[in-house]
């Protein structure tokens, strides 16, 4: 066994539980936000150009999601010290989780077989999870592009207008 999942989340099945650390290593639970709607994205490396062009799109986009009554959550395989100077770097206002076992990218779905310069490897595949009050999913994407990806979510969610 690989350790590669084949898990794919649809809207309207639960979505996995988690607690994990955030960039300063305080547990941040899924549970504790029941009743918000919550964007848990998750992404392969802290401090990588692609991941650091996602990361600083959702920054720029977090005013008017929170207006817009949802929660950003970014996961990743990386440890919170990293995370946390991810966060410092550039100016990351949203908690950075660490999931350095990949229990939670695994019950997502989110890693797996994905093709990099044109070869198979196993890795974190960049995808995005839009979680409704109640802990359902609405929306699951795989394999996003980093560039884009929040504006298009954005048209999605039917947030069409410019970022505050």
């Amino acid at each position: 066994m690989s350790g590669v999942t084949d898990i794919r989340l649809t809207p309207g099945d639960p979505a996995p539980e988690f607690t994990l650390p955030d960039a300063d290593g305080s547990p941040v639970s899924l549970s504790s936000l029941r009743g918000q709607h919550v964007i848990v994205y998750f992404y392969p490396a802290a401090m990588t150009p692609g991941c650091t062009t996602q990361a600083c799109d959702f920054r720029d986009n977090l005013a008017s999601l929170q207006t817009s009554g949802y929660t950003v959550l970014g996961i990743s395989p990386d440890a919170p010290a990293k995370l946390a100077e991810f966060r410092e770097n550039d100016s990351l206002t949203f908690p950075l989780l660490s999931d350095p076992d990949l229990g939670v990218l695994k019950a997502y779905g989110a890693y797996g077989e994905k093709k990099l310069y044109g070869k198979t490897v196993t890795g974190v595949l960049r995808s995005t999870f839009v979680i409704d009050p109640d802990g359902k999913i609405v929306k699951a994407m795989y394999n996003v592009k980093a560039t884009g990806h929040v504006a298009k979510l954005r048209r999605d969610l039917g947030l069409d207008s410019a970022p505050d």
